[in-house]
């Protein structure tokens, strides 16, 4: 009798283990007599994953943090590496974590194991040339995103949109009223939503400024209430202190940044993937975005896109308001963010449309490409 399938795969992040686990599903669904090796956390072990070591040894933020632990990180690359080849999968699955995956795939698919990355590293939008070596290291690229498989269709690498899985859990259309009451928010009026980033950094520069900006809203709109998701209890305890002085309708909440999303009426969000949330809710939304001034200035000079926020990205268009760095300021954000509490329908047609375009059963689709590649289709 031959082996059973035996699919490899690495997160490196607990996004990828939410990820992971959802393709595991899909791909036991198409070939249940398969076998699942590699790294992952705990949603992917309960899928039947034996990881090599815990995920949480790759989950590392910042380049100190990542320059302090890199020797470990390579010997574990290189540990993997050998484990990997002896157990000669049918194909290996690099979920995200591209400065890991990568070296891996590239290592794998020249020992003749089949390898698929899954989801795009930004590319597109700066270092560029790392195409060349995703072109090198990947049989296959799996995006979430039309305008990233139109990349690297124009670069010669083959790829297939799947979609994103958020779309598909979250609803066409999220109850207003069940989430307001499920956060003991009132009925009546209207709230806005503050996500000033879920990472220290994130929240020391933009926290003040949402804080701020709510103020003057409130100045101009006293029925405001505002509800803000506290992604940890250290950010609680950030946000609490900026807090201090001010006297501001607000509902700190932990956690619960879809059920926030759900229950408000428009939000004042830091770029990065919650702005994705947003979009799905159907929330129309200002972003905003700080980091050092030097940092800017590199990435000034870095970034080829025209657009940082992800809504402005699928929309091709300027749909979302982003304020960057210096014009970031609280009255830049309140003469944004006043209008939409009134009229905000341009985004949300642009979001419902965005929505159903990436609602593809995107761990399905994913399973059918790595199936069809591991059977050298």
């Amino acid at each position: 009798m031959s082996r059973p399938l035996r699919v490899a795969l690495v997160a490196g992040e607990a996004s990828g283990d939410i990820l992971g686990a959802g393709l595991m599903q899909a791909l036991r669904r198409q070939c249940p007599e398969v076998e699942f090796i590699g790294v992952g956390g705990r949603r992917m072990e309960a899928e039947g994953l034996r990881s090599s070591f815990p995920l949480e040894r790759l989950a590392v933020m910042g380049l100190v943090e990542v320059l302090g632990r890199l020797p470990e990180l390579l010997a574990r690359r290189r540990r993997l590496t050998a484990e990997l080849i002896a157990a000669r999968p049918d194909v290996f699955i690099g979920i995200d974590a591209p400065d890991f995956n990568l070296g891996l795939e590239l290592r794998l698919r020249r020992a003749g194991i089949r390898t698929v990355h899954y989801v795009s590293p930004s590319v597109w939008a700066w270092r560029q040339k790392r195409v060349l070596k995703i072109r090198e290291a990947c049989d296959l690229m799996l995006t979430l995103f039309p305008f990233e498989a139109r990349f690297y269709q124009e670069q010669g690498v083959p790829v297939r949109f799947v979609g994103h899985p958020l779309a598909d859990t979250i609803p066409l259309e999220a109850d207003r009223a069940l989430a307001r009451q499920a956060l003991q928010l009132p009925a009546q009026g209207a709230v806005v939503a503050l996500l000033p980033g879920s990472r220290g950094g994130e929240v020391a520069r933009l926290g003040e400024l949402f804080l701020e900006a709510a103020g003057r809203i409130l100045a101009v709109r006293p029925d405001v209430r505002f509800v803000l998701p506290c992604a940890s209890a250290e950010r609680r305890q950030q946000l609490e202190q900026m807090l201090a002085g001010r006297n501001l309708p607000l509902t700190l909440i932990d956690g619960r940044s879809h059920e926030a999303l759900a229950a408000c009426d428009a939000v004042l969000i830091a770029s990065g993937t919650a702005t994705l949330e947003a979009l799905l809710f159907k929330r129309p939304m200002v972003v905003a975005y700080r980091v050092a001034p030097m940092t800017y200035r590199i990435l000034s000079r870095l970034v080829k896109s025209p657009y940082v926020a992800l809504p402005n990205l699928l929309a091709q268009r300027l749909l979302v308001p982003e304020l960057l760095q210096d014009a970031a300021t609280p009255e830049a954000l309140v003469a944004a963010l006043l209008p939409l509490l009134d009229d905000g329908q341009a985004q949300v047609e642009g979001f419902d449309a965005i929505h159903r375009a990436l609602r593809q059963d995107a761990s399905v689709q994913a399973a059918e490409a790595v199936l069809a590649l591991a059977r050298g289709h």
